[in-house]
């Protein structure tokens, strides 16, 4: 018992004992309690009761508490065997690591208020959770397809902001005008061309609500709750990824593959010796030339792997094929030079005056994060239908913001 419930045992015990007071004076005075004295009972009464729902309440709620404790230990046992099954190997993923586990269940032990979502997984419906239910030899792993990659974030400039709104970057539009040849009397024309712009991010919040029966929890042979939050974090990052390419910045990013004065604009589109259906190789070297050799070094080239097959298959004047494969080991293929990200969210529709992919240095997307992302285990607000909610919550915010530092490939 915790010494909150003892507490509040002790006060509703006092509260019994002064109404049994009361009572017993009122009859050896052989009289009806007064007025004051009625008033006085029913309201001991009142707080008494209350005291008893709040103590019902905190029990069961540290009963389930204890039960979600022992959940996750079991979960956090079951990864270890999966691991040493594993030989060990180390996890590709940061949320797949013991140390991961154990500060997410740290954080799910406390409850929190949230808003609602008509879905959820249960245990009496296949494709809702109940295949995770089997009287067969259960294997405590998920079939899953592969997942999409998602790397701007690791490729761009991360800011985080704790006591503002927003950030504000001041920006050099123009620089002036050359210096002048003159003589020792004379000071050269007075500059008029230099102009100073502004970028600012302001982070957007992103959510999800997952809620899943407390029996499909109790009855599933693998940790549902575990496999629900690597699954919405990673629908996190995919949402952040196409918000990072094609994102229209309202509202959301803006995206490296949208038109825009704030980031990326038309004037770094490049067209010149493309088809109208397919990028060629003089297309390319235009997009490459077209950014400054400084950028080059940290550079790289981001399409679609459907661009990327027909990319592959394209050779130069010489009939040599443009794609350098890499003949040692951890160092990248390149294109005319340099390495290529491949993203399932490029533009892959190969039509008149459409992007197809990207070259330049993605240090120069910046990121803003206000609020990392945060798990919240809802208890209470559905407990009339037995069920837990899962939400996750972020704030962020990204921008290209030094256009010259990027060149879009578009088809003629």
């Amino acid at each position: 018992m915790s010494e909150k419930i003892t507490q509040m045992r002790e006060q509703r015990a006092k509260l019994i004992a002064d109404q049994r007071a009361m009572l017993d004076k009122a009859e050896k005075e052989k009289r009806d309690l007064g007025t004051e004295e009625s008033s006085a009972y029913d309201e001991m009464q009142k707080r008494q009761e209350a005291l008893g729902q709040s103590i019902e309440r905190e029990a069961k709620l540290q009963e389930a508490e204890r039960q979600m404790a022992a959940e996750s230990d079991a979960a956090r046992e079951a990864a270890r065997e999966i691991e040493k099954r594993d030989g060990g190997q180390a996890s590709a993923s940061l949320r797949d690591t013991p140390e991961y586990r154990a500060a997410f269940w740290g954080v799910l032990r406390s409850g929190a208020i949230g808003p609602d979502e008509m879905r959820a997984l249960q245990a009496g419906s296949g494709v809702d959770g109940g295949a995770l239910i089997g009287p067969e030899t259960f294997v405590a792993m998920v079939i899953k397809a592969m997942d999409d990659m998602v790397f701007i974030r690791q490729q761009a400039t991360k800011f985080t902001i704790t006591n503002s709104a927003s950030l504000g970057v001041p920006t050099l539009d123009t620089d002036p005008a050359d210096a002048d040849w003159t003589t020792e009397l004379q000071t050269g024309s007075e500059d008029t061309a230099t102009k100073f712009g502004k970028r600012e991010l302001t982070p957007h919040p992103l959510a999800k609500l997952v809620k899943i029966s407390k029996e499909l929890l109790n009855v599933s042979a693998i940790p549902v709750e575990s496999l629900m939050v690597n699954r919405v974090a990673y629908k996190h990052a995919v949402t952040q990824e196409k918000a990072f390419l094609l994102g229209s910045g309202a509202g959301q990013p803006l995206g490296l593959f949208t038109a825009s004065a704030l980031g990326i604009p038309t004037s770094r589109d490049v067209s010149t010796g493309n088809a109208a259906t397919y990028p060629t190789f003089d297309g390319l070297i235009e997009a490459k030339y077209s950014v400054k050799a400084q950028y080059w070094p940290k550079a790289q080239w981001l399409f679609h792997r459907d661009a990327l097959k027909g990319l592959q298959k394209l050779k130069d004047g010489d009939g040599a094929y443009i794609w350098r494969q890499s003949v040692r080991d951890g160092e990248p293929d390149t294109l005319l030079g340099r390495p290529f990200m491949m993203s399932e969210y490029c533009p892959n529709t190969f039509t008149t005056g459409l992007y197809v992919g990207l070259f330049g240095d993605f240090s120069h997307y910046w990121i803003v994060d206000s609020m990392a992302m945060t798990f919240q285990r809802l208890l209470e607000l559905f407990a009339l239908t037995n069920q837990i909610g899962i939400l996750t919550r972020q704030q962020t915010d990204g921008m290209p913001v030094l256009a010259e530092a990027f060149a879009r490939v578009k088809l003629a």
